[in-house]
């Protein structure tokens, strides 16, 4: 019992420090693992002991009690992250958890803009207003960065090497990635720049890029909703658009261009693909290429200005 206990403080350090949860998610995840130690405490089986037909006894039993599938799925994802990380800090030599299936769920996939129909939000801007060229800024950021809002809101100038054609995202748990940004969105930025430097910043918030001229504060997530809803609704667009939407359009138009698939991922910053993986295993240069080369924003920019189709810069 002394051991388990010790295994689990550790666990929850884990959580909370390499893998920056807030305190809800570390919550989450240990009352998901306690419905497994319950279980295996009545059927007598220590936790380094668990073979992978306890497993499936386990997640058979959360069927029977009527637990939802998408629950189901979800507590199994935290039994598996729990047997990785006894694997990580040499408890077990191999994880139990490598073949077992989480039930399958009924997907529900977003809706994706054309992209003809992002010409559409974005044109509606009308530039004569003082947000304008913010605005347009943002949803050009938003779709050919692949942003999430909260992303967007937290970027800061010195996160952009525009000459390098990169941006410093700093995305969930803290982590941080290089993201590609597109020559179209460069100019988009440098014309909001003119703008920006005739805001006064308050105090904290002089380094964020999108910024409020009226209060000179950074954005807030539910303010740039409210551009997108605004400039959807313009366009005449049905869809149910958010922010999300345009980094879900990106996603998908770029597997559509033909572009890798783990490129994609690595920029989106996928908790599937370990930080050390992108730095160590995807060249930056080729996943820009492979970004830029790719997404029909860039493909029309290059056609617009006479840059030859393999130039990727």
């Amino acid at each position: 019992m002394e051991r388990a206990t010790n295994i689990f403080e550790r666990y929850l350090q884990y959580l909370k420090l390499e893998k920056a949860f807030s305190a809800n998610t570390q919550d989450a995840y240990m009352k998901d693992l306690k419905k497994l130690t319950d279980y295996l405490a009545v059927e007598g089986i220590d936790i380094l002991d668990v073979k992978l037909e306890d497993l499936h006894h386990f997640a058979a039993g959360l069927y029977d009690i009527g637990i939802h599938p998408r629950s189901q799925a979800r507590i199994l994802s935290g039994v598996r992250a729990f047997y990785r990380f006894l694997v990580l800090e040499d408890y077990l030599q191999t994880d139990p958890t490598e073949l077992l299936e989480s039930p399958k769920l009924g997907q529900h996939l977003p809706d994706v803009l054309s992209v003809e129909e992002i010409d559409d939000i974005i044109s509606t801007i009308d530039l004569s207003r003082t947000e304008g060229q913010r605005d347009r800024a943002i949803l050009e950021m938003l779709y050919s960065c692949g942003l999430r809002v909260s992303e967007l809101c937290h970027l800061c100038m010195q996160d952009l090497y525009l000459e390098e054609g990169f941006i410093r995202v700093k995305g969930k748990g803290k982590k941080q990635r290089l993201v590609p940004i597109s020559p179209r969105a460069v100019d988009e930025l440098q014309a909001y720049f003119q703008q920006r430097a005739d805001i006064t910043p308050k105090r904290g918030h002089e380094d964020y890029v999108f910024l409020s001229f009226r209060r000179g504060t950074g954005l807030s997530r539910i303010m740039v909703f409210h551009i997108v809803k605004v400039q959807t609704e313009m366009a005449g667009i049905r869809k149910t658009v958010s922010p999300h939407t345009f980094r879900h359009s990106f996603a998908t138009h770029l597997l559509e261009g033909g572009a890798n698939l783990r490129a994609i991922q690595a920029m989106l910053g996928h908790e599937s693909i370990a930080a050390t993986e992108i730095y160590m295993h995807i060249d930056t240069t080729r996943m820009r290429q492979e970004i830029i080369g790719h997404h029909p924003r860039n493909i029309k920019y290059r056609h617009e200005h006479g840059i030859p189709s393999d130039n990727r810069e």
